[in-house]
């Protein structure tokens, strides 16, 4: 079946252009647009599109404001939506408090026709097309800065052995997969294992939100340094 794809942009040209690039994809179906956060939401509700393409700044409300509510409506409804943010600026503070209302990554606005293409298939299929690395370096520069960054409760911080909480602060800290198996001297699939229960015991929806868990719940810390030291 066709990804249905709402697209969310205060710019008409931007989202005829975005139109015409996934409309030429045979698997890609854009089933409505959206001019406002507001606008967004209603064609969310109407339209049940299993990606929103979303715009951060926006008139009225922002698409900030626009992610939590429909993934807040979504997950009451039952509906399975993803929301793939558009930004201007590849470190806009605003990213980071996209991420943390839910978003499954994000992407320039200028993003190659092939990656948008890509990235809309990837969270389609439930994953993030924000790499771990490029998540920890925006909220190593920007979550001290943020209003709205401070660390909260996190009870369910409890439900994990000192094994997951261990393999939580190494994902959040960028690394792979491959990287936690060296680091901790176990194979992949155990590492595999430990993410998947981490995920599920933290009630999160992918490594993306776990990077940004961590960072709330003071797991790790801005700046905090790389276990395996500098990458080449």
């Amino acid at each position: 079946m066709a990804i249905r794809v709402l697209l969310v942009d205060d710019q008409p040209l931007l989202r005829t252009g975005f139109r015409l690039i996934l409309e030429s994809e045979p698997e890609i179906s854009v089933v409505g647009e959206a001019a406002d956060g507001n606008d967004a939401l209603s064609a969310t509700r109407r339209l049940l599109p299993d990606v929103v393409l979303m715009d951060i700044r926006m008139p009225g409300r922002d698409g900030i404001d626009a992610t939590r509510d429909i993934l807040s409506w979504a997950g009451g409804a039952g509906q399975q939506v993803r929301v793939l943010v558009l930004t201007t600026f590849d470190l806009d503070e605003y990213v980071v408090e996209a991420l943390r209302a839910g978003a499954s990554g994000f992407l320039l606005k200028d993003v190659p026709p092939d990656e948008l293409v890509a990235a809309i298939r990837v969270v389609a299929d439930g994953a993030a097309i924000v790499a771990p690395t490029i998540t920890r370096r925006l909220l190593d520069r920007y979550a001290a800065k943020l209003p709205s960054a401070r660390v909260r409760e996190a009870p369910r911080l409890d439900h994990l052995t000192d094994r997951e909480r261990e393999v939580l602060r190494l994902l959040a800290r960028g690394m792979s997969n491959a990287e936690i198996s060296r680091h901790l001297v176990v194979s992949e699939t155990t590492v595999k294992t430990h993410v998947g229960n981490v995920l599920t015991k933290l009630g999160l929806r992918d490594r993306v939100q776990a990077v940004v868990y961590a960072y709330e719940t003071g797991v790790i810390q801005p700046g905090e340094g790389d276990p395996e030291g500098p990458r080449r």
